[in-house]
């Protein structure tokens, strides 16, 4: 049997599904650093799961009505920014009911896909795909789309970063700055949104959260800086969808499912004291006791003045 890396220059779909790892493991990364900071996981949850009601309307399309255009990638990507945009508009306007109501949008959008799922005829392997993950399946076309993706989300970050680094650590010192936290906090779940898509093609619906929350969680174990953090955690990614690909090649395992379970045995791996020690002597680097003194130190590593600092 060649090796992984050796299968990688013969089978362009192998060679296809790697790119598409590695284009999302660095957009969620990043933004997955910012749903374990200003701790929105239950929020980003809920937009995960009710994408599927795009996905089984475009499957009904497809398969009823014989639009042969429509892709789920374009039914989820739909449904991901809506579910955003509502619960962004919930969460201004409803703070006060916002856990309850974004529950009811969550289950709203997985029944409303089951509801034209149970009206589409035949057995749906690329329903089966998006939700338990098959990162072999995605297509030049989706290839190119999650491309696409990637670089919207980079550039954004890149010209909001401080931006949001400001609403992530205090709303009310930042809107006393003259920020516009509404449109901010809204344009932030808009790109949790479009990063959800993107590793909705890696580990599906049901494994997204592990992809898009963990590796922010240990590289936060290990720095108290946002920027290294989200450095750490590209790269905690990257290491996941290559290892994780690896072993699935080996064991003939489903890929998306080996890539999350490979980052759940490693996010409990260095809850262990001794890995923390070991890190910690390594790289003489301090391990926050919580996710606020993390924060605070590292917005004063930051910026002198505060994260929307001008000279950082």
């Amino acid at each position: 049997m060649i090796s992984f890396f050796e299968a990688l220059t013969e089978n362009s779909l192998l060679l296809a599904a790697l790119i598409a790892g590695l284009a999302s493991s660095v957009v969620s990364g990043i933004i997955g650093s910012y749903v374990v900071v200003k701790r929105i996981v239950f929020i980003s949850g809920s937009i995960s799961h009710s994408v599927l009601a795009g996905i089984g309307f475009c499957l009904w399309l497809e398969r009823t009505r014989g639009v042969e255009w429509v892709s789920p990638l374009y039914g989820a990507l739909a449904a991901a920014v809506a579910s955003a945009v509502i619960i962004g508009w919930i969460r201004i306007n409803y703070r006060q009911r916002e856990d309850s109501v974004i529950a009811a949008l969550w289950s709203i959008g997985m029944a409303i896909g089951v509801l034209f799922i149970s009206q589409t005829p035949g057995y749906n392997v690329e329903l089966s795909n998006l939700l338990v993950g098959n990162i072999l399946w995605v297509t030049h076309t989706d290839l190119y789309t999650l491309i696409a993706l990637d670089i919207i989300i980079l550039a954004t970050v890149l010209c909001m970063h401080k931006r949001f680094l400001a609403i992530c650590f205090d709303e009310e010192q930042a809107q006393l700055q003259g920020l516009h936290v509404n449109s901010l906090y809204m344009l932030l779940l808009i790109l949790i949104a479009l990063s959800i898509v993107l590793l909705i093609q890696v580990v599906g619906i049901i494994l997204v959260m592990t992809m898009l929350t963990i590796p922010p969680a240990i590289a936060n174990l290990f720095t108290t800086s946002l920027s290294r953090m989200m450095i750490g955690a590209v790269l905690i990614n990257c290491a996941f969808c290559v290892s994780g690909m690896d072993l699935a090649y080996y064991m003939d395992w489903p890929g998306g499912a080996t890539i999350a379970l490979v980052a759940g045995i490693s996010y409990v791996v260095c809850l262990l004291p001794w890995v923390r020690r070991l890190f910690t002597h390594a790289g003489n680097l301090y391990l926050p006791t919580s996710l606020n003194s993390s924060l605070v130190k590292s917005f004063k590593h930051e910026g002198k003045d505060g994260p929307y600092d001008s000279t950082h």
